[in-house]
């Protein structure tokens, strides 16, 4: 066997370990938030590890109508950030970042200057905050 055979074997090799290397799904915890602001209403229902989050998010506006999709991202320490890929009233596709802050067992909403980076949207570095959140997420205990 030559150098470049086992060279291309051992890369192979790499490219399918990486790939079962993944999170297995048992390995999330499930956990559904609600928040109210004043007539509007979101449910937040996450699949949560160590490192990453993802399921569903949901936002009533009050005779309006809503925006639902799913959100995703990754998390450190306190601090989950991701998107939230939705659509809008019933209208078109749209993805915002998302950043909620664990404090206990609530969700605070972050917000701030929405920009785009490698065409994905992100917060504008430095503009991320937690004052004033528009939702506050509290633990639906089943």
């Amino acid at each position: 066997m030559n150098i470049k055979s086992l060279f291309f074997l051992a890369l192979v090799l790499m490219v399918i370990l990486s790939c079962n290397s993944k999170e297995e799904k048992k390995e999330y915890k499930q956990i559904l938030y609600r928040a109210v602001n004043n007539k509007d209403t979101a449910t937040l229902d996450l699949n949560i590890s160590d490192k990453r989050f993802y399921g569903r998010y949901e936002i009533s506006y009050y005779k309006i109508g809503k925006d639902s999709g799913d959100v995703r991202g990754d998390i450190k320490e306190n601090t989950l950030t991701g998107d939230f890929h939705y659509i809008s009233n019933g209208g078109s596709w749209k993805r915002i970042p998302l950043a909620l802050l664990k404090k206990e067992n609530k969700m605070i909403l972050g917000n701030g200057v929405v920009g785009t980076y490698m065409n994905l949207p992100c917060f504008i570095q430095g503009t991320l905050n937690y004052n004033d959140p528009k939702f506050v997420f509290e633990e639906v205990v089943k």
